[in-house]
């Protein structure tokens, strides 16, 4: 079976995390810091943090954004589900929008329309690799904290995803772009607010008596780093086949989502919006040896459709977008094989 997503962890990635063991230096150290100034570099920021995981790094977004307890923050239907759990569970009011159906994203002006309404911040969800109209979402007037776990790479003009917003999330999850086994990357576009960031994970440090506790251990940032260096290569090998599938598709009666003008879209994953049931597809690539999954099953919509009962757009994505295997550990024969199955499908 060629599974949906597998890791890219390789033989360099091993050789970081064993010498980590090997020297005994597997919490917060110079690996850390080595990966927040490679981070910096990569995205085009001021500042960066390195986390323990995805939920710390957007509470001390918020938090340096000194919103007032329970401020409206806006997410997307499509959003992880965390970002709804982390907003409750942080004392904030979640705004749960639909998105666009053609694109799978928020749609400027219903943003436009909550900011009206009260909301103080947009979580920017930036799916599958690609990214909104960041033209129309940067000039509404309110903070933005990008979320790059899916869209890291990918690049409108010169300018890198991640580095739009006030701040970005980089996830650092088993299934995110980049992986350390876990944790994440808080990025901080500009010095003022990267300073301001710091001086707040430092204080919580020393008020709650955490010392360290909240920063990514050096074991995680090894991996990290050799991933972030190899992006480069991984990258190219993912665009390889996502091109091959592509013109598969286009052989049948199923669609992807469009790219917006000037986008250079990261190929993160191989998405599908199918013109038929998932069921019946995700049968047919089994039959083919090939395992496929809903691209949005962990969105908000997928696991609190309470949330978002009038976001029927999002509510249809969620239904008939399917991901297909897309990794640089594919070998050519595999590759070929989803091809097949891809320019068939039902």
């Amino acid at each position: 079976m060629i599974h949906t997503f597998s890791s890219t962890i390789r033989r360099k990635e091993m050789d970081a995390v064993l010498t980590c063991m090997v020297e005994e230096k597997i919490g917060p150290g110079d690996i850390s810091r080595k990966l927040i100034n490679q981070a910096g570099e990569f995205f085009g920021v001021d500042g960066a943090a390195a986390l323990r995981s995805p939920a710390l790094a957007l509470y001390y977004a918020l938090k340096t954004l000194a919103l007032a307890p329970q401020a409206k923050v806006v997410v997307s239907a499509l959003a992880p589900a965390w970002h709804y759990a982390a907003l409750l569970a942080l004392g904030y009011t979640p705004v749960v929008l639909d998105v666009q159906s053609d694109t799978a994203q928020l749609d400027a002006e219903s943003v436009a329309d909550a900011v009206k309404d009260g909301a103080r911040a947009i979580v920017l969800y930036e799916p599958l690799g690609y990214l909104p109209d960041m033209e129309k979402m940067m000039s509404l007037d309110i903070p933005v904290i990008e979320d790059i776990s899916q869209s890291a790479g990918s690049s409108l003009g010169e300018t890198r995803a991640g580095s739009f917003g006030v701040f970005a999330v980089l996830g650092l999850e088993e299934r995110d772009a980049l992986t350390a086994g876990g944790g994440a990357l808080l990025l901080a576009a500009k010095r003022r607010d990267a300073l301001a960031l710091k001086k707040n994970i430092e204080g919580d440090s020393l008020s709650l008596g955490k010392l360290e506790i909240d920063i990514l251990p050096d074991i995680n940032s090894a991996l990290a780093l050799i991933q972030l260096k190899e992006f480069a290569k991984n990258e190219a090998r993912r665009k390889e086949i996502h091109e091959a599938y592509a013109a598969a598709l286009m052989q049948g009666r199923h669609k992807m989502l469009p790219v917006e003008s000037g986008v250079e879209r990261a190929a993160y994953c191989f998405a599908a919006v199918l013109d038929s049931g998932f069921k019946d597809v995700k049968q047919y690539a089994a039959k083919k040896g090939i395992e496929i999954e809903q691209a949005f099953a962990r969105s908000i919509a997928g696991v609190f459709p309470e949330a978002c009962e009038s976001c029927v757009r999002a509510r249809s994505l969620f239904l008939r977008t399917a991901l297909f295997p897309l990794y640089p550990r594919l070998t050519n024969t595999q590759a070929e094989t989803v091809c097949k199955a891809l320019a068939t499908l039902p």
